[in-house]
């Protein structure tokens, strides 16, 4: 399976949030037993960290999977384009999964 590609805005300053349902086959995944992460960085080759994603799996049971960035770090990330990656892991077998992919583009806040 290969991840899909989901290009979205980030504005400066703001909460951010995206909710989203894993689904396999047309029936939504069990996630039980499953972690996730998310990290940005201004290319995809970048050793340094942009900005990372406060990442859960709330209810694993319905495939529900959440990526959040506060305020405080969106304020902090400079304007322009970035790459991020979302994937699901487990500790236990060491299964890696990359769910979705694409550009992040932070707007500069006006307002602060």
């Amino acid at each position: 399976m290969s991840a899909a590609t989901y290009n979205f805005n980030l504005d400066q300053g703001a909460n951010f949030v995206l909710d989203m349902i894993m689904k396999e086959d047309g029936a939504v995944k069990d996630l039980t037993g499953y972690s996730a992460r998310a990290q940005m960085r201004k290319t995809k080759d970048a050793t340094e960290i942009s900005g990372t994603f406060t990442c859960s799996i709330p209810t694993p049971t319905l495939g529900t999977i959440k990526m959040e960035m506060d305020n405080a770090t969106t304020g902090a990330i400079t304007a322009g384009s970035y790459f991020y990656d979302l994937e699901i892991f487990t500790s236990s077998d060491n299964f890696f999964l990359r769910l979705i992919q694409g550009q992040v583009t932070v707007t500069r806040e006006v307002t602060r």
